[in-house]
């Protein structure tokens, strides 16, 4: 392998902090899983809506599989908070569709949490404190520092606050006319048509732009290093102390 073949430490670097970034969404996210878990509670209803328009059969059937999801990832003890998410949108649908008796309404929870956190990204994305950030601080073991001492990151996550904000709005700006216009069954589809793309899409522009930032800062590491240094001067200065004692009873003592 000729020096032009070897992988330069920049590179290197950069593909670990692709891995890091890809490591980090995949468990910020829920992956595949995360996915499924989302999909499928709404999935179910519509199908099962479609063939007997039955809504307290579909219903029970969306609110049964999203229990199930949760009963296996505690048996597995695996993470909760994607399907008890999955769990808590699927029962205030279910409560609003049962409360007035209008199938669409299992939907319209998810639409206004859809709608509500578009404007969540787009707000905050103004306002210099991005929510993107504010969720994968925590994942990147930085917290808030990229606020104050990462300007690149800052910049990163601004950038993917708008896309996650712009995308969700646009998804809002189809289904809410739909929800006016359209029957259960056409909303139904349309929004699980609609449930994984932009997701994905907003995803990898997060995963583009912070791939292309500086790495995070990590503060746990930062300060598990200023708990052993300050654990070391206590230790360094306790000697001194001990040596200093020592010397002054030889001096009496003599």
């Amino acid at each position: 392998m000729t020096s032009l073949d070897k992988p330069t430490t920049e590179d290197t670097s950069a593909d670990d902090a692709r891995a890091v970034t890809e490591a980090a969404l995949f468990e910020a996210f829920g992956g595949v899983r995360g996915m499924v878990e989302t999909v499928l509670p709404g999935l179910l209803f519509v199908s099962i809506y479609t063939v007997n328009k039955d809504l307290h059969m579909s219903a029970i059937a969306a609110l049964a599989v999203s229990l199930v999801m949760v009963v296996v990832r505690l048996a597995r003890k695996d993470t909760v908070k994607h399907a008890f998410s999955g769990v808590f949108g699927v029962a205030f649908g279910v409560v609003f569709a049962m409360m007035t008796g209008n199938a669409k309404d299992f939907y319209l929870p998810g639409m206004l949490y859809t709608l509500g956190l578009a404007l969540a990204y787009i707000v905050t994305a103004m306002a210099g404190v991005p929510l993107i950030g504010l969720v994968l601080g925590p994942v990147f073991k930085e917290n808030l520092s990229w606020r104050t001492r990462n300007p690149g990151r800052k910049k990163a996550y601004t950038k993917a606050s708008w896309a996650w904000g712009l995308i969700l709005l646009g998804k809002s700006a189809i289904l809410f006319p739909l929800y006016w216009w359209a029957d259960t069954t056409q909303l139904g589809w349309v929004l699980i048509a609609l449930k994984i793309p932009p997701f994905l899409l907003a995803v990898y522009l997060t995963w583009v732009f912070l791939a292309k930032a500086p790495p995070p800062i990590d503060v746990f590491a930062e300060m598990e290093a200023e708990e052993r240094a300050e654990e070391e001067r206590r230790a360094a200065a306790a000697q001194e102390d001990g040596g200093g004692t020592a010397a002054g009873r030889h001096r009496r003592e003599s």
